[in-house]
């Protein structure tokens, strides 16, 4: 029961990650094509990085796309490695290991998205 949980949520962040991305291709390149905000401005310049850093929506699906891609990343790294059947004490060392990584790189990752939105220039 444990392990189907764990792949529920693996497949559910793909739909997730599948979802946030399109949704950024569509609104960081596709608006470059069609120019459907009507702006010249680059959508890599600086400026325009910081404005979108200090939306609420964009601070948001930052930190819910970190958190989709770090969990099916490494839950996914983590399937992968226990196909090698290893030994149980290996098997939970790698589980905390990435359990630890995760939440590292996750609150790292957040602390950059809320300082882009509280950005003053």
């Amino acid at each position: 029961m444990k392990s189907s949980l764990g792949w529920t949520w693996h497949l559910l962040a793909g739909v997730l990650l599948a979802f946030l991305l399109g949704m950024h291709m569509f609104i960081m390149h596709l608006d470059d094509i069609l120019n459907i905000s009507g702006d010249a401005t680059p959508a890599v310049s600086f400026a325009e990085v910081a404005q979108r850093g200090q939306q609420v929506a964009f601070m948001v699906t930052y930190i819910l796309l970190l958190a989709a891609a770090l969990y099916h990343g490494l839950y996914g790294l983590r399937t992968i490695l226990f196909e090698l059947t290893l030994s149980a004490r290996l098997e939970k060392l790698i589980t905390a290991t990435f359990v630890l990584a995760g939440l590292f790189m996750f609150v790292y990752g957040t602390s950059t998205a809320l300082a882009a939105y509280q950005l003053k220039f």
